[in-house]
């Protein structure tokens, strides 16, 4: 099993959303919701490109932008994160189920570090971070990098993805891929399961998107 981290199991987004909007502010400008949302399932180094040619700032330094949002994203984790809904019963089903489990994430490590606090370090064989591959999803590098720490080929793998990027990646990795889009909606390929939320999908749920089983639960949260 492979799980990315913001947007799929804890609702970090959010978080995101206050430290890009307080940097932008900073930096004198409003950061566009267009761009914001552009930068979901993205790296760091992407992330600061979209932030400065936004606000119209393309000359800025990245690294020092990366630097005030690192710190103060952590400040934010540190304080609490929450669950996305469904996800930590699901997380606790798949260790139970004794199956091997990749947290993979385009978030780096010292923020993945404070994230952990909460989503468990038992809970993960491995953890791939955005500054730990050759290349960012939507290249596949991250989920080949996790499936080869697992010991288990991609295409024996099933990803859990909420982004357009993450999906992309774990796509062409190989995997089959869960889609539980959260903060942006988007197209998915014929071969992607949608659901609306994480409530209620079972180990076996997840045994029939690896089958191919068109028949996974949309559950509906109010």
């Amino acid at each position: 099993m492979l799980f990315d981290m913001d947007g799929t199991l804890i609702d970090s987004e959010k978080l995101w959303d206050v430290a890009l909007t307080e940097l932008a502010v900073h930096y004198g400008g409003r950061l566009s919701d267009e761009a914001r949302l552009t930068m979901v399932g993205s790296d760091m180094a992407t992330t600061m490109r979209l932030l400065h040619d936004d606000l119209g700032q393309p000359e800025r330094d990245p690294q020092v932008g990366a630097a005030w949002l690192t710190h103060r994203v952590a400040a934010l984790f540190a304080a609490g994160v929450q669950w996305r809904p469904g996800a930590a019963d699901l997380l606790r089903a798949v260790r139970a189920a004794g199956l091997p489990t990749a947290l993979v994430t385009s978030t780096e490590r010292a923020l993945v570090e404070v994230a952990l606090h909460t989503l468990g370090r038992a809970n993960f064989d491995v953890v791939v971070c955005g500054d730990e591959v050759t290349a960012t999803k939507p290249d596949p590098a991250p989920y080949l990098s996790a499936a080869a720490a697992l010991g288990v080929p991609a295409r024996r793998c099933l990803a859990v993805e909420d982004s357009p990027a993450g999906v992309a990646s774990a796509r062409a990795a190989g995997a089959a891929v869960l889609a539980v889009p959260a903060d942006v909606s988007f197209a998915v390929a014929a071969d992607v399961r949608v659901v609306d939320s994480l409530v209620g999908i079972t180990v076996a749920d997840l045994a029939a998107v690896c089958s191919g089983d068109r028949a996974v639960p949309r559950v509906e949260v109010g």
